[in-house]
């Protein structure tokens, strides 16, 4: 359904009561307003439901800060988990006053990439896949102030608990990093996953599979299937919401958090990317390394070229570099390989026809905002294609070697990846012409986006003592 006609009928023949009205902020979570059915008229879709721009941290400033969300017809679906009926929206968002497209909502930025790359002439769609990667927990505590900082996390599966005299401790329990695709009654989660991905379903959201994941204590994945850039990405908020959801009902929590445990296995949002020309691969070459046509690898190039400051977008907390460490399939290196998950782009093995032939670029996490990392990355792989650089020339390999094994000095030959925010923040501000020059991302955006990051959560994680340090230097 896409008339404003066909929606009223569906919320009189469905009696639906509540409308609800999602948008995305900046910095990639969900905000929403909710109107009684009966006030979702031709109105909403033309002057939008007006909203507070400066509450929401990188939009409007206080004094001009009134702005609108208008909902996108395409978007609609019922939201599971109200009491109430309820037809949700996700929102483009506009300026009060002359309903113009809002220059730094997230969606408005990835819908100017995707047409950016249609004027190129290069391609004429882009499919993508990002997985979900997401811990479990049971119980998680937390605080901090300025004599106390702690936290403390506990799981149904945590293989801590082997000693606890509980009713639930029957003597199933995964191991350390023992998790990958585990069986019940090991797996104590296949069931609230399971749901996970029946809701999401529902949500027309097409599971390619779910399973459990390495990290012993509750991490499991669940993957979708490739769509188009917009596609992807809205359904990628739904998924985020109702995993969350349905382990909150469940007395649960779920986290998407890049690295909540120590020395466990971290969780990852890996995107799979392809690009067609009408009904063309233009990625595949059954000459090439891989199978990977000119174009693909020069796609590839441009991100590992632009990758140091592409990780402020697709990696922009200070725990996702907690996660890039070595020991934990997570890149740490400029590089990309043929089923190497070592590499930052790791060319799967297993997609071998044409219209399969893609790149997983591995370095991301869903902290991320969705919306501006599928258009960053999918700028830096167009602009490898428009100069025609090549991975091999540039350093990036191929390389079909476990660089964790390789001593120091030799991995030291290949570019690392940024170990902070910070560094991040810092290659974005010298490296973000390929994201403006062609009228997608604004330049004050960017700004505002780096200036607030490192502010708010690089500068305010580093100025606080951590309780290790304790451990390190109390007695100094």
């Amino acid at each position: 359904m896409k008339s404003y006609g066909e929606w009223s009928a569906y919320i009189k023949r469905n009696k639906i009561a509540q409308v609800d009205l999602k948008f995305c902020n900046l910095f990639g979570g969900w905000q929403h307003i909710t109107i009684p059915a009966g006030g979702f008229s031709n109105k909403t879709l033309t002057e939008g439901i007006g909203f507070d721009g400066s509450s929401i941290p990188g939009f409007k400033t206080l004094e001009g800060g009134d702005m609108v969300c208008i909902p996108d017809l395409t978007t609609g679906i019922m939201d599971p988990f109200w009491d109430r009926p309820t037809l949700s929206f996700i929102c483009d968002l506009a300026e009060a006053d002359t309903r113009a497209p809002y220059e730094r909502d997230p969606r408005r930025i990835l819908k100017k990439a995707d047409e950016y790359m249609k004027k190129t002439g290069i391609a004429t769609r882009s499919l993508w896949g990002p997985e979900f990667e997401f811990y479990i927990f049971s119980d998680v505590r937390f605080g901090t102030s300025v004599n106390r900082s702690f936290y403390e996390i506990d799981a149904v599966e945590a293989f801590w608990n082997t000693g606890e005299a509980s009713d639930r401790n029957l003597g199933y329990w995964i191991p350390q990093k023992g998790g990958y695709h585990e069986i019940p009654p090991r797996d104590k989660l296949y069931n609230l996953r399971a749901l996970m991905a029946e809701h999401m379903e529902h949500a027309g959201i097409p599971v390619h599979y779910h399973h459990h994941e390495v990290g012993g204590p509750g991490q499991s994945e669940i993957e979708m299937e490739l769509d188009e850039p917009l596609i992807a990405a809205d359904r990628t908020m739904w998924a985020k919401y109702i995993v969350k959801m349905v382990a909150s009902r469940s007395g649960q929590v779920a986290t998407f958090m890049p690295k909540p445990l120590f020395e466990e296995a971290g969780s990852g949002m890996h995107f799979h990317q392809h690009l067609f020309k009408g009904n063309k691969p233009l990625f595949y070459d059954k000459k090439g390394y891989a199978g990977f046509s000119a174009a693909g690898l020069s796609y590839i190039a441009g991100i590992l070229h632009h990758a140091n400051g592409l990780l402020a977008w697709t990696n922009p907390s200070t725990n996702s570099y907690k996660r890039l460490i070595p020991g934990y399939e997570a890149p740490v290196n400029a590089f990309f390989s043929l089923a190497n998950r070592s590499a930052a782009i790791r060319i799967p093995k297993y997609a071998t026809s044409p219209t399969d032939k893609r790149l997983e670029f591995r370095p991301p996490d869903a902290t991320c905002n969705i919306y501006l990392a599928i258009a960053a990355q999918l700028l830096a792989g167009l602009d490898g294609i428009q100069k025609k650089l090549d991975p091999t020339e540039l350093g990036f390999g191929p390389i079909d070697e476990d660089v964790f094994s390789w001593n120091q000095q030799r991995r030291d030959s290949i570019r690392r990846l940024p170990g902070s925010l910070g560094e991040a923040l810092q290659a974005l501000e010298a490296d973000h012409r390929f994201l403006t020059e062609h009228d997608v991302f604004p330049p004050d955006m960017i700004l505002a986006y780096a200036r607030y990051k490192y502010e708010h959560e690089h500068m305010a994680v580093r100025n606080r003592p951590h309780p290790y340090e304790m451990k390190l230097y109390f007695e100094a």
